[in-house]
């Protein structure tokens, strides 16, 4: 077990959805300091400023939680800046971590690594064994070159260098643009539009034939630090709740959730993605630890907050 007692921990990417819920997290841990790196403390796609700020605050324990991140659209749309960027940022922390020795290092993925016809549920060993999904491989194949950078360090001088890969998440501090977010905060920003301006039916995209796994980031963020404080290994763990629903169910309930009783209309010209994406989360399992927050109560959380924001 690794204590986090007394230790400085740096959450890179504080500010973005994922990383401000590990910064809460980790607020309940009894560490001495938990790092935060603005970007104009450090641009983390240039190595130089990574390497100045990370030795300037010498970080005991490091969570890679910055990345660009986005939906189908995004990823289409932005390739290069998807490959770049992600690629610039973890290989920038990763480098200065082993530089500085630093103790622990925990890198975040996305389950969009694996193929697009991984068998389901995806074990961690499907990585790399199949073609990965087109909409969103510029941001796969960067969060490969994580794993395996982590992997390498680890292999070549011993660095406790780790990943985790979560599934879908939301939560507090997502992103409501409908052009560039993922499908729960741009279900939930349609729903609530179409019930204030009383529409009778709402666009979803896509067939809402595709199954999709989601994870509230409270529960993920609690699951970063159980592996930080639990687990030491060569091998990426998946992070997922182990049941998924299609994006029509999925539509119903955030339509229940947030009030709008109109039509569901599904525009079959814009993009599924791929047909299933469902994590085999028994590596966690065996760790004993387990997600609790289901996704209607999960979302009941999420809405309100998002009214509140939005008016």
């Amino acid at each position: 077990m690794y204590d986090l007692t007394g230790k400085r921990i740096w959450v890179a990417g504080h500010k973005g959805m994922v990383g401000s819920a590990v910064v809460r997290r980790i607020g309940k841990e009894p560490v001495d300091d938990i790092l935060i790196a603005s970007r104009q403390d450090a641009d983390l796609t240039r190595q130089a400023e990574v390497e100045a700020w990370m030795e300037a605050h010498n970080p005991d324990a490091i969570i890679v939680a910055a990345a660009k991140v986005g939906g189908i659209y995004a990823n289409d749309t932005y390739p290069a800046d998807f490959l770049y960027d992600n690629l610039m940022i973890e290989a920038n922390i990763i480098k200065a971590a082993a530089a500085l020795k630093t103790e622990k290092l925990l890198f975040l993925g996305s389950s969009c690594i694996y193929p697009k016809m991984a068998p389901q549920p995806i074990s961690e060993d499907a990585l790399l064994t199949g073609p990965l999904e087109p909409t969103n491989e510029w941001y796969a194949i960067a969060k490969i070159a994580g794993i395996k950078l982590c992997q390498a360090y680890r292999k070549q001088y011993g660095h406790d260098f780790m990943s985790a890969m979560p599934t879908n998440l939301y939560g507090p501090g997502d992103n409501y643009d409908l052009q560039n977010s993922h499908v729960i905060p741009a279900l939930i920003r349609k729903a609530h539009e179409a019930k204030l301006s009383g529409a009778k039916e709402m666009v979803v995209w896509g067939t809402g034939s595709p199954r999709r796994e989601f994870m509230h980031v409270d529960d993920l963020a609690d699951a970063l630090v159980f592996l930080l404080k639990n687990y030491s290994g060569h091998d990426h763990v998946n992070v997922g709740v182990g049941e998924d629903v299609t994006i029509k169910e999925l539509a119903e309930i955030v339509c229940d959730v947030v009030g709008f009783r109109g039509e569901l209309i599904f525009d079959t010209s814009k993009p599924d993605g791929a047909q299933r994406k469902l994590m085999d989360n028994s590596r966690m399992a065996e760790l004993n630890w387990s997600p609790k927050i289901s996704l209607r109560d999960g979302l009941l959380r999420v809405y309100p907050v998002f009214a509140r924001q939005i008016n």
